[in-house]
């Protein structure tokens, strides 16, 4: 802990402070985005898109979307990479600070709090077990309550191969998945979450880990080759990540998010992107409109 506190100082000494009077002087708000399902679409638009564009109209600045992959966004906004570790979050070499705010489906997980600070929440999500239609897994019968449900996808996948991503949602670790029998496989790093669904369509393995949004979009996809197994996880929820020495940025979007929230822009966006998830998560959201 001592010398992953000691590299975060390190961090913020390394990167010139940036927070809400430097993105307001400079005149530009500088979104850092990775293509991921309906957030971030790679044709210009997205859910997080659209936020972040309207958070920039907000602080009356000009909005910048910068490029980034899933290992590299946060050195983009913190000025070091990071990944998961065993004790927590393992910092890695440095990097050039690119953004200001990470926001294309990033789920609030704990070694991640370590390295940014989220917002509020954003979305709702879980992670999901989901199997190619010909898997001889079943679809568990819910229950009611979230924890016996995961346990019945526990006890459904000895000798079952599961396609994981390590250091996102997906990762194996996160839900001790070695510990059911199940068969681990790794996606290599040419496989994206976008990518995971149809990498069990061409026989990658028989399922695997999908985050809500992601499942909701691959069962829009490929109707009918694809079920949800049951959940993996309890609850998670999305928020967008800021550097730890921009405090002042961060509220500023809990305000705007806090604002659209009510005046119900927020919950027509998502109605836009993600239609399905009122049917799961609607207590989100508490204006529908």
């Amino acid at each position: 802990m001592c010398v992953v506190a000691c590299v975060l100082v390190l961090q913020h000494a390394h990167a010139a402070t940036r927070d809400l009077p430097e993105v307001i002087e400079s005149g530009v708000l500088r979104h850092i985005g990775v293509p991921y399902a309906n957030f971030v679409t790679g044709s210009g638009d997205g859910l997080d898109v659209e936020l972040m564009q309207g958070f920039a109209a907000h602080l009356g600045v000009r909005y910048q979307y910068v490029t980034s992959t899933w290992p590299r966004m946060i050195g983009d906004l913190t000025g070091h990479h990071a990944r998961r570790g065993d004790a927590g979050v393992e910092i890695l070499n440095s990097a050039p600070i690119r953004g200001d705010v990470i926001a294309n489906g990033m789920t609030v997980l704990a070694w991640r709090s370590q390295v940014v600070d989220f917002s509020a929440p954003t979305f709702p999500s879980a992670v999901w077990l989901v199997a190619r239609s010909d898997a001889t897994i079943s679809p568990i019968r819910p229950t009611g309550s979230v924890t016996e449900d995961i346990q019945s996808v526990r006890d459904a996948l000895r000798g079952i191969s599961v396609l994981t991503k390590e250091n996102t949602c997906l990762d194996p670790g996160l839900y001790d998945l070695s510990e059911t029998g199940a068969e681990v496989r790794l996606a290599g790093s040419g496989i994206e979450g976008d990518e995971m669904a149809p990498a069990i369509l061409h026989d990658a393995a028989e399922s695997t880990l999908l985050d809500v949004p992601g499942a909701l979009i691959a069962l829009e996809i490929w109707p009918g080759a694809l079920k949800v197994v049951g959940p993996v996880s309890e609850n998670q929820t999305m928020a967008a990540a800021f550097r730890k020495d921009s405090p002042k940025l961060r509220a500023a979007f809990n305000v705007y998010l806090a604002q659209i929230r009510a005046d119900g822009t927020y919950s027509r966006l998502v109605r836009k992107y993600f239609p399905a998830v009122f049917l799961y998560f609607a207590e989100f959201f508490p204006d529908r409109s």
